[in-house]
């Protein structure tokens, strides 16, 4: 391994699989591997821990052997150190991701996605992006379909960062705490966390030349292709996403438009939605100033452009 800086900090890169292949798990991590490799090289990190939560009915791994099956893949030249767990329930992405954020003391955590590949200067770009003492979150450039939210050209700054690929300074999470898995299983989550990091004086910066592939696909009408769980879990964010952050007659909007919908997901949505309302678990009220959220048609910000335009 390169000498690494003296003052180079530690990073921890977590993953959470959820009925993912050993073959593509290696691939990404491969791609991890070699972006770690050359922001070391460039003394921008440290020691990186690669932390695996599992949320597969069956564990895509061997929960024996993993650290070093995943070793071997990567033919003994492996710049990182490899941690595996099956969490033997499905956490989601925000419950995945407190879990592993409670497995290491790292000043630095990379969220990646299973269906993420990173390319070789991302980890290296994203820190570049932390030379300012007050960026706490760091969103990558997702192609081929890059997200169309609005940034300043100048300090990247934005509303808010996708979890598909972001890059957190330890100290965000100590101060406002992980994601918030009571209100949000898989969606909305990083836009939550985006803004609660924010109303906590972080700023949440996009860094165009930090790249990862994300492997999404468009429907001829120029949306992505989700299946029933998706379109479940999604309109239930939005629900929990208006109440929490002060918009209380967008929600009963919401819970209109969405049971009129017809659509047997939709109308699950709402009927968990008015559960958590009848028995009091909705979150308090965020924000009623409207300081650091954004409700913009369907969006949690201005965008650039659309697919579909």
């Amino acid at each position: 391994m390169a000498e690494e800086g003296p003052s180079a900090p530690a990073l921890a890169v977590q993953v959470v699989l959820y009925r993912h292949g050993a073959a593509s798990v290696a691939t990404l991590l491969d791609s991890v591997d070699r972006s770690v490799a050359h922001a070391q090289d460039r003394h921008a990190i440290g020691q990186t821990t690669v932390l695996i939560g599992d949320c597969s009915p069956e564990p895509a791994l061997n929960p024996e052997d993993a650290a070093a099956a995943l070793g071997d893949r990567l033919h003994g030249r492996s710049r990182s150190r490899f941690s595996y767990r099956h969490f033997q329930s499905n956490r989601g992405s925000a419950g995945g991701n407190n879990d592993l954020f409670a497995l290491s003391v790292s000043d630095l955590v990379l969220i990646i996605n299973p269906d993420c590949y990173a390319s070789p200067n991302l980890v290296f770009e994203l820190c570049r992006a932390l030379d300012d003492a007050h960026a706490g979150i760091v969103e990558a450039r997702q192609v081929p379909l890059e997200h169309p939210k609005e940034f300043d050209r100048r300090t990247g700054e934005t509303s808010w960062a996708s979890g598909a690929c972001m890059l957190i300074r330890r100290a965000v999470v100590e101060r406002i705490g992980g994601f918030d898995e009571e209100s949000f299983f898989m969606y909305c989550d990083d836009v939550d966390f985006s803004w609660r990091a924010r109303l906590g004086g972080y700023r949440v910066v996009y860094r165009p030349t930090a790249c990862v592939f994300h492997d999404k696909r468009l429907d001829p009408h120029g949306q992505v292709v989700a299946g029933e769980a998706e379109v479940y879990y999604s309109a239930e964010a939005s629900l929990m996403m208006a109440w929490k952050w002060s918009q209380p007659e967008r929600a009963e909007r919401l819970r209109h438009v969405l049971w009129e919908s017809g659509s047997e997901p939709h109308r699950r949505a709402v009927e968990a939605f008015e559960g958590r309302r009848a028995s009091d678990r909705l979150p308090p009220p965020l924000d009623p100033e409207g300081r650091v959220s954004q409700f913009i048609g369907a969006n949690y910000a201005a965008h650039r452009f659309g697919y579909d335009d």
